[in-house]
């Protein structure tokens, strides 16, 4: 059994209800956040691969696009912008067109902080 894992960057801005920290949290403000996708697989005996990086990369991109320079707080099905909610609703936009998800992480580098999905 062979996992696999692809990142990608994106940069975004929300507002944030909370009990600590609560006047900088609810003006809008942004972070930078990676992803991490992780798939879990046997490599296809023709191909030698889990799943083609390039089929991936584009499968990436289309949750990206919907995530990058945006106002999260407008991010149709996400919630209220949480690293716990970012993580769903990538899985939520991956599961159904990637094969062998097992693991959406999203990260705040400059804070050192992550939270892992792992699914339903």
């Amino acid at each position: 059994m062979w996992e696999l894992t692809k990142s990608f960057r994106f940069d975004a801005a929300h507002t944030l209800k909370r009990s600590i920290d609560t006047a900088s949290s609810k003006r809008v403000h942004g972070h930078s956040y990676r992803a991490e996708v992780t798939l879990r697989g046997e490599p296809d005996p023709e191909t030698g691969m889990v799943i083609d990086f390039g089929l991936l990369e584009r499968t990436l991109a289309e949750a990206r696009g919907a995530l990058d320079h945006h106002m999260l707080d407008d991010v149709p099905g996400l919630g209220p912008a949480t690293m716990e909610n970012l993580a769903a609703w990538i899985w939520r936009r991956l599961a159904p067109v990637t094969k062998g998800l097992v693991k959406v992480a999203v990260f705040r580098d400059s804070q050192d902080e992550s939270v892992t999905y792992r699914g339903p």
